[in-house]
């Protein structure tokens, strides 16, 4: 007489294990990857919306001095404020709060400074990643205003 069986035997239930093992193990490190490239999209994005911002600005001042804020500094000869590079608050754009969890996006350098005009014709955009971000394959963002985009490791077609 046959006995019909029901259960699963310990083999089976290892096997399942393993399999699901093994699947996560390829799953996991994709989602976090894709994860990271998402949140680097973002971080882009924002750097080309504060260039846009930065050349609103250059239309009505002809110059990208006085723009920066909160951990800025001062640029000799570039315009009245204190305060040329740091967060983007003079200027009304803000970085979206999704972004600025993963990134840190700051004007880095006001250039081209005329030191008859106090002008600058010159900057550079830069993200640098921070908190779950900060392992990112790209490292460190930067964009000027010539268009020209660089990062820190990786490969420009992968980063950009």
């Amino acid at each position: 007489m046959k006995r019909n069986q029901i259960g699963f035997t310990l083999i089976e239930l290892m096997i399942a294990v393993a399999i699901i093992g093994i699947l996560a193990s390829i799953a996991i490190p994709s989602y976090q990857d894709s994860v990271k490239k998402s949140r680097r999209a973002d971080a882009k994005s924002a750097l080309l919306s504060l260039a846009n911002a930065m050349e609103r600005h250059f239309t009505e001042t002809s110059s990208y001095c006085d723009v920066g804020g909160g951990s800025g500094a001062a640029t000799t000869d570039c315009g009245t404020a204190t305060l040329d590079t740091g967060t983007p608050t003079n200027i009304g754009y803000a970085i979206p709060t999704e972004t600025a969890s993963f990134y840190t996006i700051t004007i880095s350098q006001v250039s081209n400074i005329n030191t008859t005009t106090k002008q600058g014709s010159g900057y550079t955009l830069r993200a640098v990643p921070a908190g779950a971000q900060s392992g990112d394959k790209c490292g460190t963002l930067t964009l000027k205003q010539t268009g020209e985009k660089t990062h820190s490791s990786g490969t420009l077609a992968e980063c950009w």
